[in-house]
């Protein structure tokens, strides 16, 4: 009984700060806009991480509970030590004001406990790693050309300007609609990193778990900031437009992630999209020569490495005291 309260606080912990990052990359540009309060953006925020979830978050859950790690290793003792290692990697991440791949660090970290029985699904990180390269690639590639169509302002792009960014109402609804489909992108993946692991274990099913955990995840928007808003303002200012572009962008490669079953990182998607605003605007040379973009590329490599070490050595420790 001791060990499941355990778990249940670390689960509800984790949820809520990985809401409360994802909070502020969804709904920084309408908030910051000054075209939704605080609160009404937190209620919109649960509401679209809710039905994300539940519509859209089955295949990210069934491949973190079944297809990285045999289930009969989600033990309650495992799966503390799984929530643990990702939680404590994530709050490293954000010491360092670094936005962090919560779905990288969770697979980091089931993988951990599987190291240490020598079961590994391998041929499931041949399918995923591509993913993990490719959709990152492909958002600053998709977000810089269609930068490239609102910037620098020019006669080509004039009726732009004139049927959106000079109706303020238009862009008001455009700004709302890209923020409410990027937290509904999170809900369908990233949702499942606390609820995979559990249902693996048999602790609750797919489906009840992304709903009972979903609204957890949103109330992290009431707790937490956010270190990808510390992050975009030193690699980049955002406008209204471009921001919103990047909710597109971010949320039709997440949903197109979750639909195939792939845990894929929200925010490093989010990040080389911001990227690819910074090269429109200031080069790609001093883009990627910024202090911010070769401190997030190390963080985003080192954490994953650091969960799967950590869940590897308590994986050891904590099947030893409970032999």
């Amino acid at each position: 009984m001791v060990k499941l309260w355990i778990l249940i606080i670390l689960v509800v912990l984790f949820a809520l700060n990985m809401g409360g990052g994802n909070f502020a990359a969804s709904f920084a540009a309408a908030h910051g806009g000054r075209i939704l309060s605080r609160k009404k953006a937190q209620f919109l925020f649960i509401l679209f991480v809710l039905l994300g979830a539940v519509l859209v978050g089955q295949p990210v859950a069934k491949t973190l509970g079944n297809k990285i790690i045999p289930p009969e290793l989600f033990t309650i003792e495992n799966v503390i030590v799984i929530v643990f290692s990702a939680g404590l990697s994530l709050f490293i991440a954000n010491l360092l004001h670094v936005p962090q791949s919560t779905s990288l660090v969770t697979v980091g970290s089931i993988a951990g406990v599987g190291l240490y029985f020598n079961q590994v699904y391998s041929k499931t990180f041949l399918y995923l790693i591509p993913f993990w390269i490719l959709l990152p690639v492909l958002g600053y590639v998709l977000t810089y050309l269609l930068g490239k169509l609102i910037y620098p302002p020019h006669k080509g792009n004039f009726c732009i300007y004139e049927k959106l960014v000079n109706h303020k109402e238009r862009l008001k609804v455009f700004v709302i609609a890209a923020s409410c489909y990027n937290a509904f992108s999170v809900g369908t993946n990233n949702v499942a990193n606390a609820v995979g692991p559990l249902a693996g274990a048999g602790l609750i099913g797919k489906t009840l778990g992304l709903a009972v955990i979903a609204p957890i995840f949103g109330l992290g928007s009431l707790a937490f900031g956010g270190p990808l808003k510390t992050a975009s303002e030193k690699i980049v200012p955002l406008g209204l437009l471009t921001a919103t572009i990047i909710c597109i962008v971010t949320g039709t490669l997440m949903i197109t992630a979750s639909l195939l079953g792939v845990p894929q990182s929200f925010v490093m998607i989010k990040v080389a999209s911001l990227f690819a605003i910074s090269g429109l605007k200031n080069g790609h040379k001093l883009t990627f020569s910024n202090p911010v973009t070769k401190k997030t590329y190390i963080t985003w490599i080192v954490t994953p490495i650091i969960a799967t070490l950590i869940s590897y050595i308590l994986a050891g420790g904590v099947n030893a005291l409970f032999k």
